[in-house]
């Protein structure tokens, strides 16, 4: 399960990125260029899509890379990321499957059976 949760969390993070991209582009095409937000419309909160941008492809592909040394914490940066996106872009046909992966490997990463071992973390 976490070899799964690895893949699909590095999975929605490269998705992540591409909407990423358009969603950060977007709003400062939108902040730049007079006029264009009463044409197009803009997202409610941009300063919350800007952060999400940057911030929940990063969860996913770190979360995905934690998973299988540390799947407790690789399960909520991909839940975490999940989530990010989710609030900032809703679901929709773009979003639906780095949302779905990130989810599932989170669910998965946490659903891992046997527990972490202790170590020192230095």
């Amino acid at each position: 399960m976490r070899n799964a949760a690895l893949t699909l969390g590095i999975i929605a993070g490269v998705i992540g990125m591409i909407v990423g991209f358009i969603g950060y582009g977007y709003t400062e095409l939108v902040r730049n260029v007079d006029g264009l937000a009463d044409t197009l419309g803009m997202f409610q909160n941009p300063q919350l899509v800007r952060a999400v941008s940057i911030l929940s492809p990063l969860l996913a592909i770190a979360g995905g890379a934690m998973a299988r040394a540390r799947a407790l914490w690789g399960g909520l940066a991909l839940l975490a990321s999940a989530a990010g996106m989710f609030a900032a872009f809703g679901f929709n046909v773009f979003t639906m499957f780095p949302i779905a992966f990130a989810g599932l490997g989170g669910l998965l990463a946490l659903a891992a059976g046997k527990p972490d071992r202790p170590r020192a973390h230095f």
